[in-house]
């Protein structure tokens, strides 16, 4: 596959999970009664069996198995499996308990994360009109963070946003394919989801088993969650991190919506300061991004007249 058709898959794989990621709040927010750390080990134990599924099918067990011997791989998985997890604990109990809008501005920060990321990590160079991005969204998080009734809650948004950042940086440095990465993730976690389930089970306090409704959604959990995992694993060793930045606020775009127009969530003075700031940030942030490739395609253009 050439770099150009590597790039359009990735593209196409990258919207496809920001895409399902923007609207999994109505799938929380429809499991509300259901503990969030539950929900997060449901998902895990459903998403094992449905990634086992895929491996019988696509026949890639021998692939797995030469992961699972390589410790140099496994400690890096063990590594985005604990940010994952992170990731998926935080996020989930803010959509279930009334902070959907914190969670959404968590990854509206995230492409920014993203640059930063590139830049210290991957030595990817920084633009000035990147600098005045980062810039503005710093200051939208300072007002966020100066704010008696919002500040309380700027700490699930600097989670979601890192936590996610790094994640991405591990998953696009390690030569694992998208399916093999995230099958290992989860049977790490796997073993301590199982017991957690068991306990609360045995405790009386599992939401499954109790309503079929809320056991078809939590067992649909797993498709849902591997999917749009396995597009975005996809999309991270096809793009450059500042393109998967890019394409980061699709997802946060609808959550943003559907906090404020679907769950009722009060959207405050300094809510919409430190929205509009990133919202500018982002702009500038898309407006380069846009410039910088279209540079890029004429310079190849170029090389191969």
């Amino acid at each position: 596959m050439d770099e150009h058709a590597r790039a359009r898959a990735g593209l196409l794989f990258g919207l496809g999970a920001y895409l399902s990621w923007g609207v999994l709040p109505l799938y929380f927010k429809a499991l509300s009664n259901v503990l969030a750390s539950e929900i997060v080990a449901q998902r895990l134990l459903w998403s094992l069996i449905f990634l086992a599924a895929l491996l019988t099918l696509w026949k890639r067990w021998s692939s797995l198995k030469a992961i699972l011997l390589n410790p140099r791989l496994m400690a890096a998985l063990a590594t985005t499996a604990v940010l994952i997890a992170i990731n998926w604990l935080v996020y989930i109990w803010a959509v279930v308990n009334g902070h959907a809008l914190a969670g959404s501005l968590g990854y509206y920060l995230n492409p920014l994360v993203n640059v930063l990321l590139g830049v210290v990590l991957l030595r990817e160079k920084l633009t000035k009109a990147q600098i005045v991005a980062i810039t503005l969204g710093a200051i939208g998080v300072l007002v966020l963070a100066t704010s008696s009734g919002a500040v309380q809650h700027l700490w699930i948004s600097l989670s979601v946003a890192v936590s996610f950042g790094l994640y991405g940086y591990v998953r696009k440095i390690i030569p694992v394919d998208a399916i093999e990465g995230l099958t290992v993730e989860t049977l790490l976690l796997s073993p301590f989801a199982l017991a957690y389930v068991l306990w609360l089970q045995q405790l009386g306090q599992s939401g499954f088993g109790r309503d079929t409704t809320i056991d078809v959604l939590l067992i649909l959990g797993g498709a849902i969650t591997a999917t749009p995992m396995l597009f975005f694993g996809a999309a991270a060793r096809r793009l450059r991190l500042t393109t998967i930045g890019l394409l980061q606020y699709i997802s946060p775009s609808l959550q943003f919506l559907i906090a404020v127009f679907i769950f009722g969530e009060a959207l405050t003075l300094p809510h919409l300061i430190c929205f509009g700031f990133i919202w500018t940030a982002l702009a500038v942030f898309a407006v380069d991004s846009a410039r910088t490739g279209r540079a890029a395609a004429r310079e190849r253009a170029a090389a191969q007249a």
